[in-house]
């Protein structure tokens, strides 16, 4: 009798403290959003940037505009939203890249811009700027470990996608 009595409470109170465990990390991953959801914009300087967008339109069969050619995709959390990366060749005068001195910048999707910035620079990140927000989402730049520039983007793509439309922009599937 005291055996089936035992067992019982133990299942209950593995139960329990189950359920209690996942609520405390359900909550915890409320107050954290994810970082870093994918990558938003490849930039990189050149010589000639019109002859460069040309070239990976004729050779490699990107869909290009003045700014370089924008990728659809579909979201692996909503398969059914569209996230956009854009890649941009700038003119190798730029100053856009600086404080780096590299050739190239990355621009990375954020979930929570101002929770992740806010974040950063608890943890002594160099945020370079204020956080700009626009129709098509937020940005702000900060300093990696090594001095590269890295744009962080909360984008709102529906918004984005509108504009690239009244552009008349084709996107690259």
């Amino acid at each position: 009798m005291k055996k089936p009595f035992t067992l019982t409470l133990l299942i209950a109170s593995s139960f329990f403290f189950g359920f209690a465990f996942k609520s405390l990390l359900d909550k915890k991953s409320e107050t954290a959003p994810k970082r870093v959801t994918g990558i938003g914009g490849i930039f990189f300087k050149c010589k000639d940037p019109k002859q460069v967008r040309d070239w990976y339109q004729k050779h490699l069969g990107l869909n290009t505009n003045q700014y370089g050619s924008v990728f659809e995709w579909f979201q692996g959390a909503d398969s059914t939203k569209k996230g956009f990366t854009q890649w941009s060749p700038f003119n190798e005068k730029t100053k856009y890249f600086l404080p780096s001195t590299k050739d190239f910048m990355i621009n990375y999707r954020v979930e929570n811009l101002k929770w992740l910035v806010d974040d950063l620079k608890k943890n002594g990140v160099t945020v370079l700027d204020t956080i700009e927000s626009y129709d098509y989402g937020k940005f702000v730049h900060i300093l990696d470990i090594e001095g590269n520039k890295i744009e962080l983007w909360e984008p709102n793509d529906v918004e984005y996608e509108k504009m690239g439309k009244q552009m008349g922009s084709k996107t690259t599937k």
